[in-house]
């Protein structure tokens, strides 16, 4: 077996990085067949996913990330490849959007 451990921080707080944890866990059930469950609380959230061969879970709290996953046998021999998609789709999601600028007003 082959674990995955996947820390990141972030200034979001915790209504914004559930709203991007949302969307990461739409995103594995799509496009890795991945089981999820998304189980709501006061000061973290728990992503728990699943599929044929990989187990895991993703902890959101209002400054950071914790994703660990452990992979089968099979996977695990894949396993650089998927950390590498996995810290690829979730860096994606926390990239900072640039601010709008407002244009200006005329006088």
């Amino acid at each position: 077996m082959a674990d995955i451990k996947i820390e990141r921080t972030h200034g979001l707080g915790l209504a914004a990085a559930r709203k991007i944890a949302f969307k990461w866990a739409e995103q594995v059930e799509e496009e890795f067949d991945m089981a999820c469950t998304y189980e709501e609380g006061k000061t973290a959230d728990l992503v728990t996913f699943t599929r044929s061969g990989v187990d895991g879970t993703l902890k959101v709290t209002k400054e950071h990330f914790a994703l660990d996953a452990k992979l089968g046998f099979l996977l695990g021999a894949f396993k650089g490849k998927i950390e590498s998609e996995i810290v690829k789709n979730l860096d994606k999601l926390l990239e900072k959007k640039p601010a709008t600028k407002k244009p200006a007003t005329r006088k």
